[in-house]
C-alpha cells in the first residue's frame, strides 16, 4: 500500500516518523478524514478549509498548499486503486530534539497521509445505532480538529463497555455537545436542532453539508444548546460524520427513542445527502 509522507509517495513499510516527532510526544498536530466515493474526495474543499483553520489556531503552517495536497492524494487513491473508502492525513509540528514544551519556529511539520478501503452499507444507516450519554470534560477547543483525542477515545470506550455504538456527550443536563467521534442532532415537531458551531464542538463538515441540504429542502432548523432531556424526549436523533452520513440513534441509554426506528426526517435528509454524494462523485450509490 501506498502512502504521502512529506510529499512523497512511498511504500507504508517504508514511511518513518522520528521518535521525537512531537506528533507523537505532545499530540502536537491536526488531522483530518475525507471520505471517498468512486474514487472522488467528497467535500475536499470544506476539508481543506478546516485543515488550514485548524493550522492557523494552533499556529502551525502547513508546507503544502490546498492543490499540492490534491494532487498528492488523488496519486495515492490512483496507487492504490481506491474505489470508497477513505483518506486520513495528518500534520504535526515536527521533530524537535531535545523534547520541549516551547515549539521552536524553524521546526518543519510533517505531514502524513494514509487510504483505506471502506464500502457504503446503507442497511447500517436505516438500522441505525444505539447511545450512551457521557460527561464531556475535554479541553474548551474542540473546533480544533487536533491529535488530542483522549477524551474522545474514553467516551468512545465508555460506550463500548456498555455494549453501546457511540457516547453522546453533555457538559452538563442542561447542555449536549456533540458525540465521541460524530456530531448529533435532534428533531422535533420536523425542526432540525443542532449545537451551534462553536469552540465546544468541531463543525463536522457533514454536519454542514446536511444542514445546507436542509435550508435547501426548506427544513426548520435551530442551532442552539439542547438539554439531555429534550435530547432523550425527541420524536428523531441522529449522528453525522463522513462515515455515518446520517444515522439515526434508536436508543440512549437503554430508553427507545421514538419508535425505535428511523424517523422520516432523517430518512428524508439521507435521500438529499445521497443525491448530494451523486451530484458530486458521478456514482448512483
Amino acid at each position: 500500500m501506498k502512502v504521502v509522507l512529506n510529499g512523497q509517495l512511498v511504500e507504508r513499510e517504508e514511511a518513518k516518523v522520528d521518535i521525537e516527532d512531537r506528533g507523537y510526544q505532545f499530540g502536537d498536530g491536526i488531522y483530518e478524514g475525507i471520505r471517498v466515493y468512486h474514487g472522488k474526495m467528497f467535500t475536499f474543499d470544506e476539508h481543506m478549509a478546516r485543515l488550514y483553520r485548524s493550522a492557523k489556531l494552533i499556529d502551525l503552517e502547513i508546507p503544502y498548499t490546498k492543490d499540492e495536497l490534491e494532487e498528492q492524494l488523488y496519486a495515492m487513491l490512483e496507487a492504490n486503486q481506491l474505489d470508497s473508502g477513505v483518506v486520513y492525513l495528518q500534520v504535526s509540528r515536527g521533530t524537535q530534539a531535545p523534547r520541549n514544551h516551547v515549539y521552536l519556529p524553524e521546526t518543519k511539520a510533517v505531514l502524513m497521509a494514509t487510504s483505506m478501503a471502506a464500502p457504503r452499507d446503507p442497511a447500517a444507516f436505516e438500522k441505525g445505532i444505539t447511545a450512551v450519554t457521557a460527561v464531556d470534560d475535554r479541553w474548551l477547543h474542540c473546533d480544533i480538529k487536533s491529535l488530542n483525542l483522549l477524551g474522545n477515545i474514553m467516551a468512545k470506550n465508555q460506550a463500548a463497555k456498555a455494549g453501546a455504538d457511540e457516547a453522546i456527550l453533555y457538559r452538563d443536563e442542561n447542555h449536549v455537545t456533540e458525540c465521541s467521534h460524530s456530531n448529533v442532532s435532534i428533531i422535533k415537531d420536523r425542526t432540525l436542532i443542532t449545537h451551534p458551531a462553536d469552540n465546544l464542538i468541531l463543525n463536522g463538515i457533514t454536519r454542514q453539508t446536511i444542514l445546507k441540504l436542509a435550508k435547501e429542502n426548506d427544513i426548520a432548523i435551530e442551532e442552539r444548546i439542547f438539554s439531555v432531556d429534550e435530547l432523550k424526549n425527541a420524536d428523531e436523533v441522529f449522528i453525522s460524520s463522513i462515515m455515518a452520513e446520517v444515522t439515526p440513534v434508536t436508543a440512549i441509554d437503554g430508553e427507545t427513542i421514538g419508535d425505535g426506528k428511523r424517523g422520516p426526517l432523517s430518512a428524508e435528509l439521507e435521500e438529499y445527502f445521497v443525491a448530494e454524494i451523486e451530484k458530486n462523485c458521478g456514482i448512483t450509490l
